[in-house]
């Protein structure tokens, strides 16, 4: 290695921890000037309020005389001036405490927190640790039951792969999903297509199209979507106005889309006013609860934040995955639906990533995601999220570990298959009945398969383009597409869609974190309020949904590795007699245990158990030994099957088998467990470790000291990959066990 003299030479530790993923993310030096700083900027106001003749005249330090645009809207319509004196009087540490006081309920916290202002809240959550937020959120989230929302997406906009992975996210019990465009003009057959899908995959998904605003609601307004949260809000004034808003803008695209019944919520998230450089100073934190205090005044029913595309921005400074959580927690307070961010992606760093999630998905929320990328990385054109399609069997199984309800379920790969090949179907038939494009079946069938878009050749692009301009300019609705569904044989698909319609004008989803269960009822914060009290209360998964949790797609139990077992059954070991002491001093045992040959017949390896007998007596015989082949019946322990051979031998040497294809080397005159040489990581040997056993074994027997065998090393995850595997086969060792004689075999294949 060459290293030019002027710099210096980094020693072999930190060249190896530089190489690690963690190392591509970014870490800030806190710098409050900046907005670098998540909690307690020496320039964040401190709370106050003053309100005279029922007007708040003042507030956090600033008299109405120096209001900003956020300050005159949070003022006049974000504030309970009816409790506000009573709010703001409480100690800040005392309402902290409140928080994860079980006897403290949500409705009184909620009652105060709406009195409070931007800085009070701050001030409040800032003294929160990640433990007491966890408590504190379970307390307050506002729908008792959890949920989770999807991004389908691709790089194409492929009509049916997006209504394909539709399917496939519903299946997974996404109840919200989230599409997006690369090409804005295929916004509209983007929405159309995952509509489509997703009523193929459940009754109630409620969809969105995430594009610019004027947009999305023009397409909300065709029915072609259900819901809305891409309405940013800015905690600086400076930010809104060059976003070309006002908080008065706003609130009332807000209003646009309730009263066409359209659920929404807005957007926010720490760290983007100082990614956009308008952070006045202040501290992440006090500027999100500027957002959130905008978000209750307008009258959203919640908020997506936690954030969101600026989560590195504030994972770059301490305590800034705190503050993500805290937002989260102050959007609960403030009585609204909380999406908690995990949408795009904070680190490349496997640990960080599951640290800045983990927590919320301990306590719970209304959405655990705001855009669990359900399809591949490559294929995210929100940019990959924080969880994506590389990561559901990984959240699956967090959820059986903890036993918590993320929102998600495990998909059998029949189902998948039939959902995505009814969804590619239904989407073609709507489109061709409409006159928005055709399809080619081979394009149909690698949407089927496709576990991305690189995996499908035949799609062409121009299709979504042509689709959505005649979906814009022949005026297609929901009720067209619902009518090209039921005229092409999709009674099922069309009925859910029109169920949507229907809910959109009884208006009970526009409730406070409202979703639909799959059999269209609403839950929210009115008919699924969260009632957690303490240990005992609050939400618990019903039998069959922890059942759902529980039941991965991965687990096996005794009795299918028993089938798995006898797919194997190649060969025969014949019993041909009662094992009996043999005086020959070339004769080595084999001592086998009692489920060898006729439970087990594979190793944890994969080498068929008659390959490894072959290779030890090949290895015997190279050293002129004589091998035999004997089953012990009484034991399952290795060593003493070991020990066993040893003393049955005529050399007084025996190597010992266990079905899973562990395996040492015995002396007769050794205690059980001091063995010769022992091969103890058995799904790491190969034919050529057990034939070196063989030799080994002969050169004992010969009173050689051969070289000694070495396990060979992996950092792979032995124990966690094989662990379970291993209590099931010594089950059925123990199962095939019992205090027969020992019985001599011989081999047939």
């Amino acid at each position: 290695m060459t290293i030019n003299e002027n710099e210096k030479r980094v020693i072999g530790r930190f060249r190896f921890m530089n190489e690690q993923a963690v190392n591509l993310d970014g870490f800030a030096t806190p710098a409050p000037e900046l907005g670098l700083i998540a909690f307690d900027s020496p320039h964040d106001p401190l709370p106050s309020i003053v309100i005279r003749d029922g007007v708040v005249v003042e507030m956090d330090g600033r008299g109405e005389d120096a209001f900003d645009a956020l300050d005159e809207f949070i003022a006049r319509h974000g504030i309970d001036i009816g409790i506000a004196e009573e709010a703001m009087a409480i100690d800040s540490l005392q309402f902290a405490r409140q928080l994860v006081d079980p006897y403290e309920s949500r409705e009184s916290l909620v009652r105060l927190a709406s009195g409070m202002t931007p800085a009070k809240l701050a001030e409040v959550l800032a003294r929160l640790t990640a433990a007491e937020l966890v408590i504190a959120m379970t307390k307050m989230r506002a729908r008792k039951t959890p949920s989770n929302q999807a991004h389908v997406t691709n790089r194409s906009d492929d009509p049916l792969l997006l209504a394909a992975d539709a399917a496939t996210a519903a299946a997974f019990g996404f109840r919200e999903i989230e599409t997006t465009v690369p090409v804005l003009a295929d916004a509209p057959s983007n929405a159309v297509a995952v509509s489509v899908g997703a009523a193929v995959g459940s009754p109630g998904v409620l969809v969105q199209c995430s594009v610019e605003e004027a947009m999305e609601l023009a397409l909300g307004m065709r029915g072609l979507v259900s819901y809305a949260e891409t309405v940013s809000l800015y905690g600086t004034e400076q930010i809104f106005i060059e976003g070309d808003d006002t908080p008065w803008s706003k609130a009332f695209l807000t209003s646009a889309y309730a009263s066409r019944g359209i659920k929404m919520r807005v957007t926010s998230g720490g760290g983007a006013e100082a990614l956009m450089g308008g952070a006045e100073r202040c501290s992440m934190f006090y500027l999100e609860a500027r957002c959130v205090a905008l978000a209750r005044a307008m009258g959203a029913q919640g908020v997506q934040n936690g954030g969101i595309d600026s989560a590195a921005v504030a994972g770059s400074v301490p305590g800034g995955v705190r503050s993500l959580m805290a937002e989260n927690l102050m959007v609960m307070l403030r009585n609204l639906e909380s999406c908690t961010g995990n949408d795009a992606l904070m680190s490349e760093s496997h640990v960080r990533r599951t640290s800045r999630t983990h927590p919320i998905f301990i306590a719970g929320s209304d959405f655990i995601c705001s855009g669990f990328g359900s399809i591949q990385r490559y294929d995210n054109m929100f940019g990959p999220s924080q969880w994506n399609a590389e990561d559901i069997d990984d959240f699956l199984a967090m959820q059986r570990d903890w036993g918590v309800d993320g929102g998600l379920k495990t998909a059998r790969e029949d189902d998948v298959e039939g959902l995505r090949s009814r969804a590619t179907e239904a989407v073609s038939a709507v489109y061709g009945w409409l006159g928005l494009g055709d399809f080619t079946a081979s394009w149909a069938q690698q949407a089927v398969d496709a576990a991305g878009s690189k995996d499908i050749a035949d799609a062409d692009l121009m299709l979504p383009v042509n689709a959505s301009a005649t979906i814009m300019d022949t005026n297609v609705t929901m009720l067209d597409v619902i009518a090209a569904l039921a005229e092409n044989g999709f009674d099922v698909e069309a009925q859910r869609c029109l169920d949507m319609l229907k809910a959109r004008v009884q208006g009970d989803y526009l409730q406070t974190s409202a979703i639909f269960d799959e059999d269209m009822n609403v839950l929210s914060l009115v008919t699924d309020p969260n009632d957690y009290a303490g240990p005992g209360t609050g939400y618990k998964p019903s039998i069959a949904r922890q059942a759902e949790i529980d039941t991965i797609r991965q687990q096996v139990s005794v009795d299918d590795l028993r089938v798995q077992q006898r797919q194997y059954r190649t060969f025969e070991l014949r019993v041909i007699g009662t094992a009996e002491t043999s005086h020959d001093p070339r004769d080595v045992v084999i001592g086998v245990s009692p489920a060898t040959g006729r439970d087990i017949w594979q190793t944890l390896s994969g080498l068929l158990v008659c390959d490894v007998l072959e290779e030890l007596m090949a290895g015997l015989e190279e050293e002129g030994c004589v091998g035999r082949i004997i089953r012990i019946n009484d034991s399952i322990d290795l060593g003493k099957i070991g020990l066993a051979a040893a003393q049955l031998s005529g050399s007084g040497i025996g190597i010992g088998l266990q079905g899973k294809g562990t395996a040492l080397i015995h002396r007769h005159d050794l205690a059980p467990l001091a063995n010769l040489e022992l091969y103890s990581v058995a799904p790491t040997l190969t034919a050529r470790l057990y034939r070196l056993m063989g030799i080994n074994a002969g050169r004992h027997a010969k009173s050689m000291t051969p070289e000694p065998m070495r396990n060979p090393y992996s950092d792979e995850a032995i124990e966690a990959r094989y662990h379970t595997k291993v209590v099931a086969l010594v089950a059925i060792e123990r199962e095939c066990s019992s205090n027969s004689a020992s019985e001599m075999l011989e081999m047939v294949k």
